[in-house]
Formats: C-alpha cells, sequence, structure tokens
C-alpha cells in the first residue's frame, strides 16, 4: 500500500503505536523467560564485582564503588537489551520468520514498522533501568532522590542503541556476524566508556576515542544525579539525540530498501 493511502487509514502516531502494541503483545506471552536473564545479568555482576571488588577499592568520583558501578549498569542494561532485540530480534523477524512481509500487507510502510520497533526498544530500555533501579533502591545501593529519573535516560539510551543494533543489521550478510557486534563493540564499550571505572584512568590518547563510544554519555549523565550535574552533561544529552538521528535516520534508509526489495 502507497504511503499516501496509508496515511488515509490511520494517523502516523497511531500506526507506529500498533507496531509497538504487536511487540508487546508477543514479548509478554513468555515474559518471565524473556526479561529474567536481562534483569539478572547486571545484578549478578553488581553483586560479584561491586560487593568484592568494592571492599577493596572504596570509592571512585567521590561515590563508594558500588554505587559508581551500579549507575552505569542501569544505562548497560538498557544498551544490551536494545542492541539484542533490534540485532538478533529484527533479523529473524525479516529473514526467518518474514514477519515484516505480512505487515507490509497491513496499512503500514516500513517507516511505521522501523520507528515501531526503535521505540519498543526505547520501552525495553527504560524497562530494565527501571528493574535495576529498583533492586538497587531496595538494597540501599543507590540513594532515593533524582535517580528515579533514570528509566527516563535508559529510554534514550534504548533508542540510541536500537538505531546502532539496525544500522548493523542492514549489512550483515548472516546471523552469525552479530557476534562481532556484541564481542568486538558493545562488550569493549561495557569496559572503556566509564561503567567500570572513571574515564580518567584512561591513557589520554584514548580519551577521545572513549568520548566517541555511545554509551559514555548516558553513563557520565545518569552519574550525574549523584555527583551533581555539569556542563558536560548538556554535551552528554546532545551526543545522545544527534547519534540516535543520524545514525537512526541512516538505519531507517537502508532497512526501507530491504523490505521494498
Amino acid at each position: 500500500m502507497s504511503d499516501a493511502v496509508t496515511a488515509l487509514v490511520a494517523p502516523f502516531p497511531s500506526r507506529i503505536a500498533a507496531v509497538w502494541f504487536r511487540h508487546m503483545r508477543v514479548y509478554t506471552r513468555n515474559l518471565f523467560s524473556n526479561s529474567l536473564p536481562p534483569f539478572i545479568e547486571p545484578i549478578i555482576f553488581l553483586l560479584g564485582i561491586g560487593l568484592g571488588l568494592g571492599a577493596n577499592i572504596g570509592r571512585m568520583q567521590g561515590l563508594p564503588y558500588i554505587q559508581f558501578l551500579a549507575f552505569g549498569l542501569l544505562m548497560t542494561s538498557a544498551m544490551f537489551t536494545a542492541a539484542f532485540e533490534m540485532s538478533y530480534g529484527t533479523y529473524i523477524r525479516l529473514m526467518f520468520d518474514k514477519v515484516y512481509d505480512g505487515m507490509m500487507g497491513a496499512p503500514l510502510t516500513a517507516i511505521d514498522i522501523m520507528v515501531g520497533e526503535i521505540l519498543w526498544c526505547g520501552t525495553k530500555g527504560a524497562v530494565f533501568t527501571a528493574s535495576v533501579l529498583v533492586i538497587c533502591l531496595v538494597f540501599g545501593t543507590l540513594p532515593l532522590g533524582w535517580v528515579l529519573f533514570a528509566p527516563v535516560i535508559g529510554f534514550l539510551t534504548g533508542i540510541m542503541f536500537a538505531c546502532l543494533a539496525l544500522l548493523i543489521t542492514t549489512v550483515v550478510s548472516s546471523i552469525n556476524n552479530f557476534n562481532f557486534f556484541f564481542s568486538g563493540l558493545l562488550s569493549p564499550m561495557f569496559f572503556f566508556s566509564g561503567v567500570v571505572f572513571p574515564l580518567s584512568n584512561l591513557p589520554s590518547f584514548l580519551l577521545p576515542v572513549a568520548e566517541i563510544m555511545p554509551l559514555t554519555h548516558p553513563v557520565r549523565l545518569v552519574r550525574g544525579f549523584a555527583t551533581g550535574f555539569e556542563l558536560v552533561h548538556l554535551w552528554d544529552l546532545a551526543c545522545m539525540l544527534l547519534f540516535s538521528t543520524v545514525v537512526g535516520w541512516i538505519a531507517i534508509r537502508r532497512m526501507t530498501r530491504k523490505l521494498v526489495e
């Protein structure tokens, strides 16, 4: 169906909401098995590294180490869940299950489908950030206060990594190629974006590389809830929005060509 006809059927917000709702219904059918592993992993890391190593490290950037680490894990949970959904999930829907073939037969455009998926990934990022946050608050790892707004940053982080994962999905030739994305990009990003130690500990020549890494900005931004906001946090927010806009636009255009073809 053409874009002009589609526009007469339902407004754009309704169409992307339909895509979002479809993914929510599918995801919640197996809610326990879908949500437990990504929810438990950061908690195990927090307990194993934060408590064990934190007893020997003391404080980082004025925060107890377990608290320093917890702020970073809020964002990594959003990163991994969004990246996984928009890489493996999207590829399977595209190449194996042929879900998009059926959706394109409905009054939906390729842009509707991809924007709906990106917003769904942002929602998952917010939900998993909130889940980890609740555990941290219950055990007293994080202080109650402005940190309650962390799921908003998790939503933006989920969108940002959904856009990146969608771009990767448009260039891989096999589902096995995602191993390079996770092991070669996301895993190093986990360790060199200020999650487990401050960026100031990096050699000076690696600092520009760390600033390029998308994860650096939400981690530093959410930690500002405890350390206090500075001008650099506006830079972080601007980088997140710019990255999502540019990379998302490129990825959606590439995926649109795939779906139309």
